[in-house]
């Protein structure tokens, strides 16, 4: 398991719109109709990445809370799954039940989606604000496998926080670590 950091998508850039497969229940689902009107997390995740296993309750937690408050959650997977068929969209939707994903879970086969967005790693998490542009990339937290720092969930939680509250997001962010994504 090598570890890689997130890019870095730069703040203030719009999100890509994507129209992908949600493995829950295999329907189409785009963005722009999807998209919350108060901010909207997008999370690149898989399923068989130690780094989003380490994360995978408080991510399923915070979804419950901050859609709660109008927050869009969205999950991708864009591993190869020829080469890792444990990351395939079948095996999506049985991850979505078993672990109680309430958001959905969509399969980004060509990995265009993961490209547009620069991500490089799982987990790797965006927030967009109501009008789609970057305010927050990066990190869930300090925690990492190994390193027994508690899953907090801080980092995502205090953007979500000041999105609610209608102040900045700090722009001092720091890179998720995880696997890396799985390219063709």
């Amino acid at each position: 398991m090598v570890a890689t950091a997130s890019t870095m998508l730069p703040l203030g850039s719009k999100a890509p719109d994507f129209t992908l497969v949600d493995t829950r229940n295999n329907q189409l689902v785009s963005l722009e109709h999807i998209k919350s009107p108060i901010a909207t997390v997008i999370m690149f995740l898989c399923n068989h990445c130690p780094y989003v296993k380490h994360v995978q309750a408080k991510i399923v937690e915070l979804a419950e809370i901050y859609q709660a408050k109008g927050i869009r959650f969205i999950a991708i997977s864009s591993n190869d799954a020829e080469k890792y068929p444990a990351d395939g969209p079948e095996q999506m939707r049985l991850e979505a039940e078993n672990c109680g994903y309430s958001f959905p879970y969509l399969y980004d086969e060509t990995q265009e989606v993961a490209k547009a967005y620069k991500a490089a790693c799982t987990p790797d998490f965006y927030i967009f604000d109501k009008d789609m542009l970057c305010v927050y990339r990066g990190c869930l937290d300090e925690s990492t496998p190994g390193n027994n720092k508690p899953v907090t969930g801080s980092h995502l939680q205090s953007a979500l926080d000041n999105i609610l509250a209608g102040t900045p997001v700090h722009a001092e962010q720091k890179p998720s670590l995880g696997c890396n994504i799985k390219w063709k």
